[in-house]
């Protein structure tokens, strides 16, 4: 019965995470009118999932042992049970009340603190793992920075040499194979190299190939990246270059010009790796305490030494996302892609490059970074580029406010429920 309610509060995390953290990520393309609300439920729906299921367990096994200090509760295992339920419980609320303010808070920020907040209560200040709280707090600072500086090169270079000059189409054409070499590499060097180490090791233990390690993995996804590159290429030039002005005067467009109805193209894809990317990273927050409460109700010990996240506990975590993002993401999608700056799919796409670029490295450090915060540095980034009047600065107000309160806010939630608890339950 225990594990049947552990299960559904990880779900109820999930959803709200969905509604919250997936609802940003796709903000700015539902924003830019580069993909549609239907659209982007549809692409979170297949790519959060397969980046959770494929890349989560990184994130979820730090959040999980490395951030209350395991070895504290090696004598008292159900404590830290207790300790991760109401983990959920706190993050849980506190992401839907952000969610119907329409506030793009970081769930990061929530699990990290609501684990600190009930570690503080059980064994002490002592019990929080401070090296690896300082690790993940460099990774929030430095995240939106990374990222901004991505989005603002990116841009400058696309308004410079595309959107500044007289003849936009046939600038967009000399440029198609350096765009897509930038999107499709991203996703080429840093997600397939992990997709073909099965290769890679049947070859070795089975076919008995001594090759190095990486060969396959890395000459596959820079093969990937260059032939994803050429068929764009191709694809663009013969098939949207040739006749985009005059399909743009008889199509009713939502774009403003020819060359940002090619930009949506590019964004489109942008807006894939973006899922993907936040399926990998975030997942962790919602399903790591439910890994933890697993792996001690079947050994009886405490993750101390790392921890296997079974495929199950991917897909619950997986799923409640797709469903939170479905059901309630509207409120946030408007905040990220209306009322920051006015996006168009160009400025888009440079933010949500840069924020897939952020978020994948962090995802294979392990690191719980916050894609809220890579995306709003991502779109500030470019707002620097275009003018500082573009940016509303009353909605990044908001946003910092709440980014600030979530690590507190859910520390004293998550040590009050779990003073509650212990009261009760011991």
């Amino acid at each position: 019965m225990t594990l049947v309610i552990v299960v559904i509060l990880a779900f109820y995390v999930a959803f709200n995470l969905g509604a919250n953290d997936v609802a940003n990520a796709m903000g700015t393309s539902v924003g830019s009118k580069a993909v549609t609300l239907k659209q982007a439920i549809i692409i979170a729906g297949v790519l959060e999932f397969t980046g959770a299921v494929l890349f989560g367990h990184e994130v979820s096994e730090t959040l999980a042992t490395k951030v209350a200090n395991p070895n504290l509760f090696a004598a008292t295992p159900q404590l830290l049970v207790t300790g991760m339920m109401t983990v959920l419980i706190s993050c849980g609320v506190w992401l839907q009340i952000a969610t119907a303010k329409g506030l793009p808070v970081s769930s990061s920020h929530a699990v990290v603190g609501a684990i600190a907040g009930f570690s503080a209560v059980a064994m002490g200040i002592g019990a929080i793992d401070w090296p690896s709280i300082g690790m993940i707090t460099i990774g929030w600072i430095v995240t939106p920075i990374i990222s901004g500086s991505i989005a603002a090169l990116f841009y400058s270079q696309i308004k410079r040499w595309i959107l500044d000059q007289p003849n936009q189409v046939t600038q967009l054409r000399e440029w198609i194979p350096w765009l897509s070499s930038a999107l499709l590499g991203v996703f080429g060097v840093i997600v397939l190299p992990s997709l073909t180490q099965p290769l890679t090791n049947f070859l070795i233990e089975k076919v008995g190939i001594d090759i190095p390690a990486y060969d396959i993995p890395l000459f596959t996804g820079a093969l990937a990246a260059v032939g994803l590159t050429l068929i764009s290429w191709r694809q663009l030039e013969v098939e949207e270059c040739r006749g985009a002005e005059e399909e743009y005067i008889t199509s009713h467009s939502p774009f403003p010009t020819p060359i940002e109805r090619l930009f949506g193209r590019f964004q489109l894809l942008s807006a894939c790796f973006v899922a993907f990317a936040h399926g990998s990273n975030d997942v962790g927050n919602a399903i790591a305490p439910l890994a933890a409460i697993v792996y001690i109700n079947t050994t009886g010990n405490v993750p101390i030494n790392g921890i296997t996240i079974p495929v199950w506990i991917l897909v619950v975590g997986g799923a409640g996302i797709v469903a939170g993002l479905a059901i309630w993401g509207k409120k946030v999608i408007a905040t990220i892609g209306e009322n920051i700056i006015a996006l168009q799919p160009s400025s888009g796409f440079c933010a949500e490059l840069a924020t897939a670029t952020t978020i994948l490295l962090a995802s294979r450090l392990g690191l719980p970074v916050s894609t809220s915060h890579a995306l709003v540095g991502g779109v500030v980034g470019i707002g620097m580029v275009q003018s500082l009047n573009a940016i509303k600065f009353q909605t990044l107000q908001s946003i910092a406010a709440a980014w600030l309160i979530t690590v507190p806010l859910s520390a004293v939630l998550s040590a009050s429920i779990f003073s509650l608890a212990r009261i009760f339950w011991y």
